[in-house]
């Protein structure tokens, strides 16, 4: 793209909002950069003109194309403006998707996209691969660009789907659809549509991992213009037929068929615990045979994954009980399937921010696994109301309020676990930040 010249607001500057800054000023953008805060920094910001606090629509004069950062929401004055203005838009992830030559692997879906973008990026690592791992992840795909990398992983949000136009990677997976973002969309269609949008420009040269156990995910098989590769526990009739491209779980094997015949790969080594962290390896295992990668280096990869930080992550064993961070589990399905995978009895910690999703699904978890629910933060009372009844729930109103209350209430045996179905914004910068107070809290009792 030709950017010389031309004027391009940046709306947005936290990580995403930077890269593509930087990426626009190395290509010749006269910049004009905004931020709602007004106390942000602007020492690493690259040279333009900076607007910080309350939008002015009349800062679009001049503006030729804006990049929006995708935690900006569609009320934006400016984006609001913008669009009765015709003025283009995209994101982050479209502008640096067309700087990017290297075959393109995006994750998307509501739970396991940051497990199985950093699993991928393992396995297309072992196979001699230089691997750019980012997107939502972390590392913004702009931040890509010069890199002379193999192949770019990236896991993709709904919000930063929103934004692109010729977005098109060769690999795109979709994990899962569940209640979430019903604080910014008006129902799962809606939001179901804005992860759709990964498949929309892709081709018959391209592939689509599709879990066909979620019938929100699976119908798209009848939609997408590019070959269908899909992933669930059980074998699918479909996999007689030549030609069907479907992973599923043979005893302590992944078995698989495609174009060339099929295969098995062992997953004895796998160490991550769960129905769902079993779905998760499928979907990595079919992006990287979709990629040519070779079943051994597969197995070799699996075997050497970990898992992720906040997510299940044991933090230690104090008097018989064990203490797991899910932080990351910032909806309802992701707390449904920790609790699965999750040895009873449990003394759960939940609670956050409300993002507008129903906790009705926790209730038939919680009667069969938790002895004990604690309740912190803004959305306490909403939980409470929904799920008085199904065990016994007490409410504090910080995180080592509950800490130190779990650890009194906890017997031998037990698990407590933080996995919250909300957002950590009422208190914490973000889950991250929220699983280093609780792992802090843990060893300190």
């Amino acid at each position: 793209m030709e950017f010389s010249g031309k004027r391009v607001m940046v709306i947005g500057l936290g990580i995403s909002g930077r890269a593509a800054a930087r990426l626009l000023a190395a290509h010749g953008a006269d910049l004009l950069m905004t931020d709602l805060r007004a106390d942000l920094s602007r020492s690493d910001l690259p040279k333009g003109e900076v607007h910080l606090g309350a939008e002015d629509p009349a800062w679009l004069a001049g503006v030729n194309l804006i990049v929006a950062s995708p935690g900006v929401p569609p009320t934006s004055k400016l984006m609001i403006a913008a669009r009765q203005q015709r003025i283009p838009m995209i994101g982050e992830l479209e502008l640096g998707s067309r700087f990017v030559s290297a075959p393109m692997v995006a994750i998307t879906g509501t739970n396991g996209k940051s497990t199985v973008t950093v699993m991928i990026g393992e396995i297309l690592q072992a196979a001699g691969l230089k691997t750019f791992v980012g997107g939502n992840l972390g590392t913004p795909l702009a931040d890509a660009v010069g890199g002379a990398y193999n192949a770019t992983v990236i896991e993709v949000s709904s919000y930063q789907l929103e934004l692109i136009d010729t977005f098109k990677p060769h690999v795109g997976i979709h994990l899962n659809l569940t209640d979430d973002h019903l604080d910014r969309y008006r129902d799962l269609n809606e939001y179901g549509h804005a992860k759709a949008r990964l498949f929309e420009n892709q081709d018959s040269n391209d592939w689509a991992i599709l879990n066909r156990e979620d019938a929100h995910v699976w119908k798209l098989a009848r939609e997408v213009r590019s070959r269908v590769f899909s992933f669930g526990i059980e074998r699918p009739a479909s996999a007689a037929v030549e030609g069907a491209h479907a992973i599923w779980c043979e005893g302590d094997c992944l078995a698989f068929t495609n174009a060339r015949g099929g295969g098995r790969i062992a997953i004895a080594g796998f160490k991550l615990p769960g129905r769902h962290n079993l779905l998760n390896a499928m979907a990595a295992a079919a992006a990287a045979l979709a990629m040519g990668v070779a079943r051994q280096t597969i197995e070799h990869a699996f075997v050497g994954f970990t898992g992720l930080a906040h997510r299940t992550e044991f933090v230690r064993e104090k008097d018989g009980v064990r203490y797991v961070d899910d932080s990351k589990g910032t909806n309802v399905g992701a707390v449904v399937e920790a609790l699965a995978a999750t040895r009873a009895p449990v003394i759960l910690i939940a609670g956050g921010v409300d993002k507008g999703g129903d906790y009705g699904p926790l209730r038939a978890p919680l009667k069969e696994k938790v002895r004990m629910l604690i309740l912190i933060g803004a959305a306490r009372e909403k939980m409470r109301a929904v799920l008085e009844g199904a065990t016994a729930i007490e409410s504090v109103t910080t995180l080592a309020d509950a800490v130190r209350m779990a650890a009194s209430r906890a017997r031998h045996g037990d698990t407590v676990m933080l996995s919250p179905a909300c957002s950590s914004f009422d208190q914490f910068k973000d889950y991250a930040e929220r699983g280093r107070v609780f792992q802090e809290l843990v060893r300190a009792l």
